[in-house]
């Protein structure tokens, strides 16, 4: 495998354009917590490839969307194991975030001057439990249905807006087609992107300051 990347890079010249992003100060005291973030950032493309491929036999419709299900996990070839990948790959994706936070609060990384890459990183946590929860209701079976109808039925307990809200979210009165469709768009395409800008800001600010390493 080394030669052919060596074979690759002669042909692409890929190592000499990256070579600053990839080569780094790493500090002498830091252990294996520190690879939380990565791991996490692993089980984001797992979830961004596995996603584009069950995309392909998905259809976010009211009468399709559970049928397209069966279909992908009893009769695509591997299509049980892409949708397997992408369930497990989100729970860990979230799992390994918190450990993430916890790690960076533990070691105070986000004192200044990093206190702006903190409040991109708790942004990017609650674009991932976004992206969990409009997810949630894509297989439109009965759990799926009554747990996004008690999820956005919480949103309308808010003063005032709360009820506005929840319409806007839902796009009706309550679950329907209509929160499926709005829910599938926020999955695949706008929650996606705005954790992609986001985490580009969090590594491009880890790049220019550094890794915190002082406990």
């Amino acid at each position: 495998m080394s030669k052919f990347f060596d074979w690759l890079d002669k042909q692409f010249k890929i190592r000499s354009p990256h070579k600053r992003f990839f080569q780094r100060t790493i500090p002498p005291n830091i252990n294996y917590t520190y690879c939380f973030g990565g791991i996490a950032f692993t089980y984001f493309l797992l979830l961004a490839m596995s996603g584009l491929l069950l995309t392909i036999y998905y259809i976010p419709t009211e009468k399709e969307a559970y049928n397209s299900v069966l279909l992908i996990t009893n009769e695509v070839p591997l299509g049980w194991v892409i949708r397997g990948i992408h369930k497990w790959s989100a729970s860990l994706y979230i799992t390994f975030i918190i450990f993430h936070a916890i790690r960076v609060f533990l070691s105070r990384a986000y004192k200044p001057p990093r206190e702006l890459n903190w409040m991109v990183g708790s942004l990017a946590f609650i674009a991932s439990m976004a992206s969990g929860f409009t997810g949630y209701l894509l297989p439109w079976d009965q759990k799926a249905y009554w747990a996004t109808e008690v999820g956005t039925s919480m949103i309308s307990t808010i003063p005032i807006a709360g009820k506005y809200i929840a319409y806007l979210v839902r796009g009706d009165s309550h679950v329907s087609a209509n929160t499926l469709l709005r829910f599938y768009a926020l999955h695949v395409l706008y929650l996606p992107l705005i954790t992609i800008f986001l985490l580009w800001g969090h590594f491009h600010m880890i790049k220019r300051l550094g890794i915190a390493s002082k406990y």
